[in-house]
């Protein structure tokens, strides 16, 4: 039973950080420590790569609409062999360059990455710190009307591979990157949440075929309720993030944290 609790709130907690600015990977590292989670670093990989396989699922719900206009525009595209002034075919090459930084990381440095995913306290508080500042930044940058262009594309994509790194927010690093280069916010926050759906699904393939899926009949039970628990609460907090980018309310979330990573940081130095 404490297992399934540990998986209920892991689901949760990844549900509501993977939207709100405050970094998904280091708050479940930070859980994982407190609750005293118990699994193999491959184990522990699992749930953290299927909690994230959650969350995509609920942005391509939140954005079923954005992502069914997409591919229609693309089918259209491919049908009339017109693709200059597509708008959904431009978008999708954007969406592709930005992703070519963080797939470069993930499959130079995987094994390296990996090593940083297991009880990094120290680092997780450092990042977070990180996060704040780049979060405080874009709360004061000014509103515009400006889209995603080419470089901007890189750039975030860009921030998005060092948001890797545990505690370092994916969704915070790359609209703040965004809105600081003169975007608007709430296509900020849609280029954001709709760049990390393929890498998502792409690890996940990668997974599959190396065989990391491989687990007991008691930890799928664990990894699928946490799925779920991860599932329902990232589709209210896809939606409640959108709200809370368009009324520049990213600077609470700073506050955050800072004192997430400062708790963190004086804990570990602590307790040892």
């Amino acid at each position: 039973m404490e297992a399934i609790i540990q998986a209920i709130i892991l689901g949760i907690i990844q549900g509501l950080t993977e939207f709100l600015p405050v970094s998904s990977s280091g708050h479940l590292e930070l859980a994982k420590y407190f609750l005293g989670y118990e699994a193999t670093q491959s184990e522990s990989m699992i749930m953290t790569v299927t909690l994230h396989a959650a969350t995509a699922l609920s942005t391509i719900i939140v954005f079923r609409k954005d992502i069914a206009e997409i591919f229609g525009g693309l089918f259209s595209a491919v049908k009339n062999m017109s693709f200059k002034d597509n708008a959904s075919f431009n978008f999708s090459m954007k969406i592709i360059l930005s992703m070519i930084p963080a797939a470069f990381v993930g499959v130079m440095f995987d094994e390296q990455l990996e090593s940083l995913f297991n009880e990094q306290i120290v680092l997780v508080g450092c990042m977070l710190i990180l996060t704040g500042g780049l979060l405080f930044l874009a709360d004061r940058a000014k509103d515009s009307e400006k889209s995603v262009n080419y470089p901007n594309a890189l750039m975030i994509g860009i921030a998005q591979a060092i948001a890797i790194l545990p505690g370092i927010s994916r969704s915070g690093a790359t609209i703040s990157t965004s809105v600081l280069l003169g975007v608007d916010k709430s296509k900020s926050a849609r280029f954001s949440f709709l760049m990390v759906i393929p890498l998502i699904l792409g690890k996940m393939a990668k997974d599959l075929l190396d065989d990391e899926f491989v687990m007991s009949t008691e930890s799928l039970t664990q990894v699928s309720i946490g799925f779920v628990a991860a599932l329902i609460t990232g589709i209210i907090a896809c939606t409640w993030m959108i709200k809370i980018v368009k009324k520049s309310q990213l600077k609470y979330f700073a506050y955050y944290c800072f004192a997430m990573g400062i708790f963190a940081i004086v804990y570990k130095t602590a307790v040892g």
